[in-house]
């Protein structure tokens, strides 16, 4: 069934469709000799496991890749967390020695200030108020509240912590945040080409841009949030046309 999955890559699928991977023997019983093969299968967003099968939880896209990892692409806007995922949050409140955080979510993450590389009860980070960050999850499931923190395995920063200072934050789909956090993104090669640039994605269909000139970083905001709607044709004719004007 492994086989039957990958023939459907490409394909558009909806919410309810189920792929077995249990065997029909001889006399008609079922026989999970094929389960072992559902245990390799990566299940991304919109895919969930439940015994023997596996179940579409939402309409679009299936993809696929190497090995064994499938997920369904989409293009919705509404963020739901996962654990280890990174997002762009706003701080919104300060509640004792824990901060909430707004990241387009149902209900706001939590945020220590511990949660900071070098953050001790004498060393507090500066963060106020409105700032931005950009942060992982470390609990993120439907039986508990959400929590964020801005430091790795590790300890270390890695990137995250509070930021955006002259910048832009915008909102586009969560598809295109895929796009632009893949290894070998097109579209964020051709952002580059056109204007050099700091840009910030997080899978919660957040991004921040920071350009040169508050009107270079107004362009790349403009093509970014229309870029869902092109193909790759028309917007590599459309950044031609721009690089040509600048």
């Amino acid at each position: 069934m492994f086989a039957v999955l990958k023939q459907r890559v490409g394909q558009v699928l909806l919410p309810g469709d189920e792929f077995s991977f249990a065997a029909v023997d001889g006399d008609g019983s079922l026989s999970l000799t094929e389960v072992p093969k559902l245990d390799k299968v990566v299940c991304g967003p919109g895919l969930r496991r439940s015994a023997a099968r596996l179940e579409v939880r939402k309409s679009g896209v299936l993809r696929f890749k190497e090995p064994h990892t499938f997920w369904i692409e989409s293009h919705q806007r509404r963020y739901v967390p996962a654990k280890g995922e990174t997002v762009i949050g706003i701080i919104a409140s300060k509640a004792g020695d824990v901060f909430k955080v707004d990241y387009g979510g149902s209900e706001p993450a939590s945020l220590s200030y511990l949660a900071f590389e070098g953050a001790t009860k004498r060393n507090r980070p500066n963060v106020q108020v409105g700032d931005l960050v950009f942060a992982q999850f470390l609990v993120a499931n439907q039986h508990m509240e959400p929590e964020l923190v801005c430091v790795d395995g590790c300890g270390r920063a890695n990137g995250m912590g509070v930021f955006g200072e002259g910048g832009l934050l915008f909102t586009v789909s969560l598809g295109l945040c895929r796009s632009l956090l893949a290894p070998q993104s097109s579209l964020r090669a051709q952002i580059q080409q056109l204007f050099p640039s700091e840009v910030i994605v997080g899978m919660n269909g957040r991004v921040w841009v920071k350009a040169s000139t508050p009107q270079q970083t107004l362009v790349i905001s403009n093509l970014l949030q229309s870029a869902h709607t092109m193909t790759h044709t028309q917007r590599h004719t459309h950044f031609s046309r721009l690089a040509n004007t600048h």
